[in-house]
């Protein structure tokens, strides 16, 4: 669990998070959404500590990361996995080679035991058998499927992910978002990702906060947001006439004033 209590960051004269707090809980994606200029970048950077916040708190289980010297703020980014829009992988690097990396950073494993954990976390990501392939022989969704497996190799307490579904075709968004939520399920961990996916939204959405102009606008899982009354919300959540449209009837279904499946095909037309 992260809580991060009351923080402020801002650049000059220009504050871009003004007094946000929220709980990111354990178990579960935790989604920061907002337009561009939100502040959900500077939240996340925040967060993993590449900005230091002007006030406020942000507790790792417990640990005011704040107050850490540079010992614990170093074991805490052990326990931390990442993974990037672009998923950074080196070029020159194979599958395998990318995967090694944190490993080769930070632990004093034998090369076997290396080798075995590689192997453990490409079959968890369905690469089996990609260890010598380089990032550019493979596809998108293979390049955030290996940005995965990395992410999770040092068996992390907490993942970070930046726009994991960007640049991505629907379908192999879809999947990996799939994946990302077994992983956080399956090991238990402290999941947040930054994201513009509607579609993420709503279907891995567990908790999601709503940021606009650095503020905590709205704050809810994928369930309770076909039913906010939060009208900035709901232009950005709901932007097409279609979207509105399949809100109403969600709502109306919820009521028992329709039945929807019957009305989804009136909508479809």
């Amino acid at each position: 669990m992260i809580e991060v209590k009351n923080i402020k960051k801002a650049f000059g004269d220009k504050t871009v998070i003004n007094d946000v707090s929220t709980v990111f809980k354990t178990g579960m994606c935790n989604l920061i959404i907002g337009t561009s200029g939100s502040g959900k970048t500077v939240m996340m950077k925040c967060l993993v500590g590449l900005f230091e916040p002007d006030s406020g708190e942000i507790i790792y289980d417990g640990m005011n990361f704040s107050e850490m010297n540079e010992e614990h703020r170093k074991g805490l980014r052990q326990s931390i996995g990442m993974l990037f829009q672009g998923s950074a992988l080196f070029d020159s690097m194979t599958v395998e080679q990318n995967i090694l990396f944190p490993l080769d950073m930070f632990t004093k494993n034998t090369s076997a035991e290396k080798l075995k954990r590689v192997n453990e976390v490409l079959d968890r990501v369905n690469l089996q058998g990609a260890n010598n392939k380089f990032p550019g022989e493979i596809s998108g969704g293979m390049k955030k499927r290996v940005g995965i497996a990395r992410a999770i190799v040092l068996n992390p307490k907490y993942l970070f992910c930046d726009e994991p579904n960007s640049g991505l075709d629907p379908q192999t968004s879809l999947l990996i978002d799939k994946l990302i939520k077994e992983i956080t399920t399956e090991y238990n961990i402290t999941t947040v990702i930054n994201t513009h996916d509607m579609n993420s939204v709503m279907e891995i959405g567990d908790h999601i906060m709503y940021m606009y102009q650095g503020i905590k606008e709205w704050e809810g899982s994928n369930k309770e947001i076909i039913f906010s009354k939060n009208k900035l919300l709901n232009d950005f959540i709901f932007a097409s006439e279609f979207l509105r449209d399949a809100k109403d009837m969600r709502m109306l279904e919820a009521e028992g004033k329709i039945d929807n499946n019957r009305n989804m095909d009136e909508l479809l037309k």
